[in-house]
């Protein structure tokens, strides 16, 4: 069986799978994703590395009476970013990563993925 083992082949789809996985990874940073809360009062914009980018609130969200109210709405509106974030992440990292999130420890650095501090 050993015998029939291909090094060569393994690391060439290793570096094959980690070039895929860097070129995602770039994409996923250029990419703008939004997620709003108040019927679009507040807006967020994070990258597909969950940065913050903007924070867009309409005049009509704030309320001098109710500061609570408006930290909320923007909560909300990062968290949804978020959100939407992780799944434009899971959809273009999955296809590259297959199941790689489930061996031992997972992969380094790959947010949302299980034992990866995600």
């Amino acid at each position: 069986m050993a015998g029939n083992f291909d090094m060569s082949a393994l690391l060439e789809q290793a570096q094959a799978m980690q070039a895929q996985l860097q070129r995602a990874q770039q994409e996923l940073q250029e990419t703008e994703v939004t997620g709003s809360a108040g019927g679009d009062l507040v807006t967020a914009t994070v990258n597909g590395s969950m940065e913050l980018l903007r924070l867009e609130i309409k005049p009509e969200a704030v309320d001098t009476d109710d500061l609570e109210g408006l930290s909320d709405l923007v909560v909300a509106a990062v968290r949804s970013a978020h959100h939407n974030a992780q799944a434009l992440a899971a959809s273009k990292l999955g296809p590259v990563t297959g199941g790689l999130g489930d061996m031992a420890g997972g992969l380094p650095g790959m947010p949302g993925m299980p034992g990866l501090g995600g």
